[in-house]
């Protein structure tokens, strides 16, 4: 007798991200529906226009479609999940790099929303001790600019077009960030 295949909903994103690869419809589907309400409210929480937040949606599940193949996983220490924010972060500042070409990008696409946002909540419960205190110590503006460079990976220029600061600004932040968190734990 043959063995039953296990349905898409069983398997880890991982598993879901190498059948896609392989051009299988439903684990995509699976990978969609399990991934993107989470990544719709982590890339609302950068950026407040549905409209961007919808294309880079599209975008980034096309990408994982043509791409799927690409994904490393954890021969690299990587996650499906983590995958997918990379390229989802990257398609959201090319999005703004766009609009701002084309056109003034209004301010309240850079608007913060008053909850925390899900990353800090998760951050806060992870990171305690005297790092977690020393982070949550620091001014709002410095923790953004620190969350964009070093927990998602965004360069100056990436971190200022996300957050609609000058580079300058960025740097300045970023190093203010460094002291801050240096004197805090010494």
């Amino acid at each position: 007798m043959k063995a039953r295949r296990r349905s898409p909903h069983q398997w880890d994103e991982e598993r879901l991200v190498r059948r896609v690869s392989k051009g299988d419809r439903e684990a995509f589907d699976e990978l969609y529906r399990r991934t993107s309400p989470w990544l719709a409210v982590r890339l609302r929480r950068r950026c407040a226009d549905d409209q961007i937040v919808a294309e880079v949606m599209q975008e980034t599940y096309l990408a994982v479609w043509r791409a799927a193949g690409a994904f490393a996983g954890s021969a690299v220490d990587g996650t499906a999940a983590g995958w997918l924010w990379t390229i989802a972060a990257r398609r959201l500042v090319d999005a703004f790099r766009r609009r701002a070409h084309h056109a003034d990008v209004p301010a309240e696409v850079f608007a913060q929303a008053s909850a925390p946002a899900a990353e800090d909540v998760a951050l806060a419960g992870t990171v305690d001790g005297e790092v977690g205190d020393a982070l949550r110590r620091l001014a709002p503006e410095l923790r953004q600019v620190l969350q964009a460079m070093v927990l998602d990976g965004f360069s100056v220029k990436e971190t200022a077009v996300l957050l609609g600061l000058p580079e300058g600004t960025v740097k300045t932040r970023a190093r203010r960030a460094r002291i801050a968190m240096r004197k805090a734990l010494t």
